[in-house]
């Protein structure tokens, strides 16, 4: 064989072994046996050894790639076009009020929608150039994913080029999940190696489609399902049908549940449908996904700050158990608030061991008439947060206990105060409020220095390193050798990484301030239309209500906080520490 025929020949076995993956892995139609596959790949194998100039970019032996190394081995990717989350509804009546929404918005009477099974997976962002896969990310914070392009590639369900013709750019979006068949033997090799086992295929898909070494990925059985594109050039679809028949045709898997619907009741009656198959599905499924079929509509409905306002996911039931309440604390949170958890005897809910659980408030203790011994039903709301729902009365012994407030704070013992449903610590120097605040500082959406972790902080109080979060910004590594269990190292490498984190955008240094309803969203508006912080340190809640997006609970919060003489010591402080705020630009936060 001479060079223009191994070409030739590497060319054809390509073609032909992505054939024949595509119909095993996406139809689950396999063309031909595996021993005569395996003679296939195998002569590959030998071919693009012999005449590695001549091995193509969609080689399947591509797939898996060298372990990645270093702490960046997923770096960052930033959006052009988000990835928004949906909005969640539990009932038929926020069913049918999203579907009025829609229609007034648009001033039409009846609108198409799309129904889809929502995938209790990963999301992902997958960027073909000319066909070609070129990059693979996950959904990270929606504006912001990690590259896990390595990954992505060992996923035989993800083409590594476009079937068929193939716009110069378009960015497909879906789901990587694990089927339950998958997880269950994961679980076994797990449980045979001493290891511990997986709650449930999500939080096992995820793991796995972020392991450093891609052969680790490529065994775990992942499949991805796609279901919507971001940014794309070259093509322009008319509907949400028309974008997965295309998905189809172009290789990806795409759930053969959809249903276009007339109108908003054949998604309801959809809705019920899969709520009764949904056990039966070999991967996991937490509700449907409604969205509106025109996507020139739905360009027109436009989003949220964390939603579009074309779709809307219609959760199925919470899996639900019963067990008992043990105790009733009270919690404290970074930004002061004081919030009811019951202590529960450990039950398994849907794949999870649950604790704890939220109470909300206390007027909701009082209105569900919750009791401390109470046998109560617990479900996992989004199939994720774990909350009381009602006590069983019938098997009370009289025994339990009703739950009172507490009027002092329990850790610091300053009076709480009412802020409407919430009761609220206001002491800003509380210890609960200072892990907590100083923890959420160092988070990645905010100064993200690396390093400070709960346990650490706690040590750095303990030691009378750290009285307030600007503290952290004139940290030495001097005294920080001192603490147990660190060193020189360990305190030179800290002080480093703050010292490198000290200039900051505005967005992200709102959100550090642990501003009580100011998430990173919210910062991101607030730093976007003020521009500096002593823009909006001047504002009145007026102004800050008239932001597009911020509610006047928000504005109120943050006018009070930049009035509290203890927040606007903390800010001089920091500052004087050599923390640079970044202006915001117009657009950008």
């Amino acid at each position: 064989m001479n060079e223009q025929e191994a070409k030739q020949r590497i060319i054809e076995l390509t073609k032909q072994l992505n054939k024949y993956d595509y119909y095993y892995y996406v139809l689950d139609n396999p063309l031909i046996a595996d021993a005569q596959y395996d003679a296939l790949r195998r002569e590959l194998i030998a071919l693009e050894k012999q005449y590695p100039q001549f091995v193509q970019p969609d080689s399947p032996n591509r797939r898996v790639g060298p372990p990645q190394a270093g702490s960046n081995a997923f770096p960052p990717v930033p959006y052009e076009i988000p990835m928004l989350s949906i909005s969640d509804a539990w009932s038929d009546a926020e069913i049918r009020a999203f579907d009025q929404r829609v229609k007034t918005q648009l001033g039409v009477t009846e609108v198409v929608y799309m129904g889809e099974p929502k995938y209790d997976g990963l999301s992902c962002n997958l960027r073909y150039e000319n066909g070609l896969l070129t990059r693979g990310s996950t959904r990270g914070d929606g504006r912001t994913g990690e590259d896990v392009t390595p990954n992505v590639r060992t996923i035989h369900a993800i083409p590594l080029r476009l079937r068929g013709d193939a716009p110069a750019l378009v960015e497909v979006r879906g789901e990587v999940i694990m089927p339950k068949e998958a997880f269950k033997q994961l679980n076994k090799e797990q449980a045979a190696a001493g290891l511990p086992l997986f709650a449930n295929p999500r939080n096992a898909g995820a793991g796995s489609l972020r392991q450093l070494d891609p052969a680790v990925t490529a065994r775990r059985g992942l499949l991805f399902f796609g279901w919507g594109i971001g940014l794309h050039q070259g093509w322009d679809p008319q509907t949400q049908d028309e974008l997965l028949k295309q998905l189809e045709a172009w290789g990806f898997r795409v759930d053969p549940h959809r249903r276009l619907c007339a109108n908003i009741d054949d998604a309801l009656a959809y809705h019920r449908e899969m709520t009764k198959i949904r056990e039966q599905l070999p991967f996991d499924i937490d509700g449907i996904v409604i969205k509106v079929n025109n996507l020139a509509w739905q360009a027109k409905l436009g989003h949220t700050s964390h939603a579009p306002r074309w779709a809307i996911a219609y959760k199925f039931p919470a899996r639900e158990a019963t067990t008992k309440v043990k105790d009733i604390i009270v919690q404290v949170g970074r930004t002061g608030a004081v919030t009811p958890v019951a202590v529960l005897e450990p039950v398994n809910i849907g794949g999870a061991v649950v604790e704890r659980a939220t109470l909300h408030t206390a007027d909701l203790v009082r209105q569900k008439d919750i009791r401390i011994g109470d046998t109560v039903t617990v479900k996992r709301a989004g199939d994720v947060i774990p909350e009381v729902v009602a006590p069983i009365t019938a098997l009370r012994t009289g025994q339990e206990r009703i739950f009172h407030m507490p009027t002092t704070c329990p850790v610091c013992g300053t009076p709480l105060e009412k802020d409407g449903a919430y009761w609220i610590c206001p002491n800003a120097a509380c210890p609960a409020q200072l892990v907590g605040r100083i923890v959420h500082l160092a988070s990645r959406r905010a100064f993200d220095i690396h390093g400070l972790g709960e346990k650490s902080v706690q040590q750095m109080i303990d030691h009378d390193l750290l009285h307030d979060p600007a503290d952290v910004f004139r940290l030495q590594a001097d005294n920080l050798a001192q603490l147990p269990g660190w060193g020189p190292k360990r305190a030179q490498n800290l002080a480093a990484e703050i010292e490198q984190h000290k200039t900051i955008s505005l967005a992200r240094f709102l959100n550090a301030l642990s501003i009580r309803g100011v998430g990173f969203r919210a910062a991101e508006l607030l730093a976007e239309h003020f521009g500096t912080l002593a823009a909006l340190q001047a504002a009145d809640a007026a102004t800050i209500t008239a932001v597009p997006g911020i509610g006047p609970n928000v504005a109120r919060n943050v006018v009070h906080f930049f009035a509290e003489p203890h927040n606007q010591a903390l800010i001089r402080k920091m500052l004087a520490a050599g923390v640079t705020i970044r202006p915001a630009v117009p657009g950008t936060g």
